[in-house]
């Protein structure tokens, strides 16, 4: 059964069909969430946050889109509230865990990217971790801006600045 039937079942109240649902995605939602967060119990909470929003919010799931993509925006904003309640949480992972990485992952990566990696890692911390918020997690500004801690205006002058240097790089 795809995730699509699954979701349409869930949203009838079938707790199995959550149960595959979740057996399919926590996994990689998982370890997604840590890469952007170094505490497990922050990551494990936003887990089950993210599966309690799918199981309440199943029946307005659209059906125009990956339900992968659907959970993982839910993760996300769940992890973004959690962490803004906790003032003294380190909000992102310094180095994602290489054991969640595998070296092939990693190789493979590395040659198809190799000019784009070269150019992101250039980058300063903090425009790295604004361009990981707002282009590779799909954050809005307001969004990016309560993970990292920054005003609004400081997320998109950054984000500016990023795509100027990533231009220049790339070009």
């Amino acid at each position: 059964m795809d995730d699509a039937a699954l979701i349409r079942l869930t949203a009838r109240g079938d707790q199995n069909a959550l149960a595959e649902l979740y057996e399919r995605h926590a996994p990689w939602l998982q370890v997604r969430l840590r890469r952007r967060c170094a505490d497990d119990d922050v990551i494990a909470e936003a887990l089950q946050e993210t599966f309690v929003a799918a199981w309440r919010g199943a029946a307005r799931w659209r059906g125009d889109g990956d339900v992968g993509a659907w959970l993982w925006g839910i993760a996300v904003r769940r992890l973004v509230d959690l962490i803004a309640k906790r003032p003294a949480h380190r909000p992102l992972a310094g180095v994602p865990d290489p054991v969640v990485v595998s070296a092939e992952e990693q190789v493979l990566l590395g040659v198809e990217y190799a000019e784009l990696s070269t150019a992101l890692n250039r980058l300063s911390p903090e425009l790295h971790a604004v361009v990981q918020a707002t282009v590779l997690d799909g954050l809005t500004t307001r969004e990016a801006s309560r993970l990292l801690r920054i005003p609004q205006g400081t997320v998109k002058t950054r984000m500016a600045r990023a795509r100027t240097l990533l231009r220049e790089a790339l070009s």
